[in-house]
């Protein structure tokens, strides 16, 4: 699947992102009018995720914010209390968009192998597209308030658990050499999380998504087949 058909597939559109995340937070965001909210929620994220991927979201200050939003700072307390509720409604809807992207994409009629190339694709090119978001949220991990740490962890962790689940369907099916499912599925959210965080390196080498997507998969693919089975052409 290249990242065109990708895009085509999953419905990742700022003002829908934000609008999600204004139905999720409608009892506590002051405005009421959802245009409105839309069109100033895409701003306030687009500015939280630039000032922040730069200098840290902690070392931001909500003025700060304000002038990079074009809002004032009265703008922005319609629309969350304070810092931790920006940061945990920018964290909370980018988890969901991922677990939901990959439910989608990982349909139970496939099999093992096809279930774990969807996954990686899946991550890969959704990190792609919300890379300055994928990036914040990794960084921002060792910064984060005790019980938001642990939700970000219970995230990452989740991911794992996907493809380890789906290593072990491949293991007793027979598709999968008998790896430990745990260990290899944390080297495989590593070296998604190398793609978004050290974007820029395999950038300078005029590598893309799609290619990396490919040396991954083929990767993947020679380390859990058995030594007996041929590999997939398709």
């Amino acid at each position: 699947m290249t990242l065109a058909e990708f895009k085509s597939m999953v419905s990742l559109s700022k003002n829908e992102i934000c609008r999600e995340i204004f139905l999720e937070n409608a009892q506590t965001i002051k405005v009421k009018k959802e245009e409105r909210v839309i069109h100033n929620l895409g701003r306030i994220f687009d500015a939280t995720l630039a000032i922040s991927n730069k200098k840290g979201f902690h070392a931001m200050s909500l003025r700060d914010l304000s002038e990079n939003a074009g809002l004032s700072m009265g703008a922005l307390y319609s629309y969350f209390a304070s810092k931790d509720e920006l940061l945990s409604m920018i964290q909370e809807q980018g988890r969901r968009i991922t677990r939901r992207v990959l439910e989608q994409q990982i349909r139970p009629d496939l099999a093992p192998m096809q279930k774990l190339k969807a996954g990686i694709i899946a991550h890969l090119y959704l990190s792609e597209i919300m890379q300055p978001w994928f990036y914040f949220s990794f960084m921002e991990a060792k910064n984060l308030e005790k019980k938001q740490q642990k939700d970000a962890i219970a995230s990452e962790l989740m991911t794992e658990q996907v493809y380890a689940a789906i290593l072990r369907e491949g293991q007793r099916a027979g598709d999968f050499a008998p790896t430990d499912p745990d260990m290899t599925a944390a080297i495989i959210k590593a070296m998604l999380q190398e793609w978004y965080v050290k974007r820029w390196k395999y950038r300078s080498r005029q590598i893309d998504v799609e290619q990396y997507a490919g040396f991954v998969l083929n990767w993947v693919e020679a380390f859990v087949r058995p030594a007996n089975r041929p590999v997939e052409t398709k």
